[in-house]
């Protein structure tokens, strides 16, 4: 059982549905569906880690982080509406209650929407290793968050682990100082801000997940989502600039919207229904390493020895929370 389990309560045991953590019932696979949960969490977490691999691609085209949402939420909403209907059409779901509508739009302003903005906006000032390193520190912002406004206890141990990890991240960041400047101190702040907003996402979706399931969920969070981003796009920029952009940036976002946003949380799921939440969350470890290098060898990113010791710091802090 995890930390964040244990100082959170049942609410948090069933995290509502992403690419780290969904929480859904597995009984002991056979070896063969085993081996195909462990696949499929893999390649989810690699998946998802690897959008912003794809932002910044589209940065060097001249798109900023408003953009690349954009595109990305306009052409991942239709993904997970048809996703949706086909559950839609195998059986009517539990009737939303007047307090869902305000704690599903809290949910979807918060983890789909700020939490996006805020991350890729920070994706234009760290490198991609930086951002994932930020982000999968979320387990401990649920934790402190907990404690802060849900009245949950933290063990000595815990905010020692907790500090460990941040050690490790300001470690890191110390090391993007020598290559990257200051710009890295903002663009670690915006990220640390999504990581915060998406650690309240998932102390809001813990009750709600259990009644509506993980499908319609993240449909109606992501249609809460995608209308709040392109308000956002529209009160600042003409609808133009949606078709002003060269071929390879909606190549560019459309694998954004399938490979990075819509696989990863299908397969997240299938993985989960395999082998159970524990292990397909214990896979994520594999988005912060493998950005490690994607970066240095797709985008000529810096790697050095404490780059890496910080990130394994960070790692092994967020490995010992979960067992803690």
């Amino acid at each position: 059982m995890s930390a964040v389990a244990k100082t959170a309560g049942p609410r948090i045991l069933r995290l509502p549905p992403t690419p780290q953590s969904i929480r859904l019932s597995a009984s002991h696979p056979r070896p063969a569906s085993r081996r195909a949960g462990l696949l499929l969490a893999a390649a989810g977490a690699l998946l998802f880690s690897a959008k912003a691999i794809l932002a910044k691609y589209q940065y060097r085209l001249g798109m900023d982080a408003l953009d690349v949402m954009t595109l990305r939420m306009l052409l991942a909403l239709p993904l997970f509406a048809l996703l949706a209907l086909r559950q839609r059409l195998a059986g009517p779901g539990p009737r939303l209650l007047p307090s869902d509508r305000w704690t599903l739009l809290w949910i979807g302003l918060l983890g789909y929407y700020l939490s996006s903005l805020l991350d890729f906006w920070g994706l234009q000032y760290i490198p991609v290793s930086l951002e994932r390193l930020i982000l999968f520190t979320s387990p401990g912002f649920v934790l402190l968050l907990g404690w802060l406004g849900w009245d949950r206890t933290v063990a000595p141990r815990q905010w020692a682990i907790l500090a460990t990890s941040y050690a490790g991240i300001v470690l890191v960041m110390l090391e993007g100082l020598r290559f990257e400047g200051s710009q890295v101190l903002l663009g670690s702040a915006l990220v640390l801000g999504a990581a915060v907003s998406y650690a309240l996402y998932l102390l809001l979706s813990g009750e709600l997940i259990q009644r509506l399931g993980t499908v319609r969920l993240v449909s109606l969070a992501m249609a809460i989502s995608t209308a709040a981003t392109v308000l956002h796009f529209l009160l600042l920029r003409p609808p133009s600039r949606l078709l002003e952009w060269p071929p390879e940036a909606y190549g560019w976002a459309l694998a954004n919207a399938f490979f990075c946003t819509f696989l990863p949380v299908t397969f997240t799921m299938a993985a989960v229904r395999r082998i159970g939440s524990g292990d397909a969350a214990q896979l994520s470890v594999l988005g912060p390493v493998s950005l490690v290098f994607l970066g240095a060898w797709l985008l000529d990113e810096p790697f050095t020895l404490l780059q890496l010791a910080g990130t394994a710091v960070v790692l092994w802090a967020m490995w010992r929370l979960g067992r803690s």
